[in-house]
């Protein structure tokens, strides 16, 4: 019979890489991984890993063993969260991994929600609204690519990610997503500069009319990168980059000394900065925020409480910052 201790082993293997890494992630010793791979070969029959230079890659035999374990680990998953909401367990620690501008207005909330810091109340009640005061949380700021390869290493419990219309994002179908908010790329010039360009606030911009001016982009490390690359090219140009930065309030300060232009999603405009004209696009640009966590683990009662308060958070910020796209900054 298969023991699903070393196929988990196998699992973090194929997720992770090298056995080093695996004994790391496991709180093993590379040895005694080593030693459970073989005892796995062995009630498989057949080889579950072979060598390829200095390191192991799985052979068939071994990719069929995954793709069956990470249906096992859901349904284990499934159950303990089920255990939890009979017990009530509105506890524990929820890890989230979430790309910068998401950090930066979704997470916090939750935060002063949780604890009642910031907000003069005390921590909210387990009432059924999501809250929990014995629920921690613990955040890590990573690209969208990162953090589902987190979820996959289950370094993370929850993936707080983007994709945008022009730049879809493949995520693996047993995997539980939630969406949170759609919301738009808008075109962000200093009002001069809009002006020149025949532009007044809110008015929606052609880009295929403005592949003469400077650009600001993100890093090419980055799927906004990416995305401004791709709705540019749609337009028929190769933006001129003027400016690089991870920063969307580095790129807005710099689009506001009218040093080029920026295409930003709505949320990942600072509160405060100089004053911008904003603009819609022609041919629409949204980006989609959505959470992934893995098969089986929506349902506990602490993540589904994140879940919760997330959902609440983006609702409001939606509903707030709407009419940013209509007026002047």
């Amino acid at each position: 019979m298969l023991d699903v201790r070393r196929l988990r082993i196998l699992q973090h293997l194929a997720a992770y890489g090298t056995v080093a890494a695996t004994a790391d992630a496991l709180h093993l010793t590379a040895p005694a991984v080593s030693q459970h791979l073989a005892a796995l070969q062995k009630e498989a029959g057949t080889p579950v890993v072979e060598k390829h230079g200095r390191t192991l890659r799985l052979t068939a035999a071994g990719e069929l063993l995954v793709a069956h374990t990470e249906v096992i680990l859901a349904e284990l998953a499934a159950a303990e969260s089920g255990l939890a909401a009979m017990k009530g367990g509105r506890r524990g620690t929820v890890r989230i991994s979430a790309f910068a501008s998401a950090a930066r207005t979704l997470v916090p909330p939750l935060f002063e929600r949780l604890t009642g810091t910031g907000t003069g109340t005390d921590p909210a009640p387990d009432n059924g609204t999501g809250a929990a005061p014995d629920l921690s949380l613990r955040l890590s700021v990573q690209e969208p690519d990162e953090a589902l390869d987190e979820l996959h290493k289950r370094s993370t419990d929850l993936a707080l990610v983007h994709s945008y219309t022009v730049l879809p994002r493949s995520v693996p179908a047993a995997w539980e997503q939630t969406v949170l908010m759609e919301e738009p790329v808008l075109l962000a010039l200093h009002p001069d500069r809009a002006g020149r360009e025949g532009l007044t606030a809110g008015q929606p911009a052609d880009l295929s009319r403005l592949a003469h001016l400077p650009w600001l982009t993100p890093g090419p490390e980055t799927s906004c990168y990416e995305m401004i690359q791709r709705a540019c090219g749609s337009a028929g140009f190769v933006p001129d980059i003027r400016a690089s930065s991870s920063d969307f309030s580095v790129l807005t300060a710099l689009a506001a000394a009218d040093a080029g232009a920026v295409l930003v999603p709505r949320m990942a405009l600072p509160d405060h900065t100089a004053p911008l004209s904003l603009h819609p696009l022609v041919r629409p640009v949204s980006r989609t925020v959505f959470t992934v966590s893995r098969a089986g683990t929506g349902k506990h009662p602490g993540l589904r409480a994140v879940l919760d308060l997330l959902h609440e958070t983006a609702t409001a910020l939606d509903d707030r910052t709407a009419g940013r796209s209509d007026r002047p900054r």
